[in-house]
């Protein structure tokens, strides 16, 4: 099993950046996928989440309407658009797979570091 996680690097405050997660070992159709972030000194929060069949969305309040996530099943991948970033933003993004059903069944990425500066 397998989550990587690409895309992140340095952005100037009000820019854009896309991150992937590229799923293996694991039926991905079947999971939940979400975006958690952890600032330095900070806990890790959750950021986005998108569910397997209905492709229903959540986001937390911080980003919504600036993140979009969305998955591709044929391609057993998960992204996360990122736009109007702000240096609050800066954080290491990870993806976290959750089987829908057995939520005991959860998989975690390497992560990958935003960072938002002029």
């Amino acid at each position: 099993v397998q989550l990587v996680e690409s895309g992140g690097g340095l952005v100037q405050p009000g820019g854009s950046l896309t991150l992937s997660c590229a799923a293996s070992g694991f039926t991905f159709g079947d999971y939940i996928m979400s975006w958690y972030r952890q600032g330095s000194g900070k806990e890790r929060e959750l950021v986005a989440s998108i569910s397997s069949g209905t492709y229903n969305t959540h986001y937390s309040n911080s980003v919504k309407g600036r993140f979009t996530i969305s998955r591709d099943n044929a391609k057993n991948t998960a992204y996360l658009q990122m736009t109007s970033l702000k240096p609050e933003d800066t954080a290491i993004y990870f993806c976290k797979a959750v089987h829908t059903y057995t939520t005991s069944r959860e998989y975690w990425g390497q992560g990958t570091q935003v960072i938002v500066s002029s």
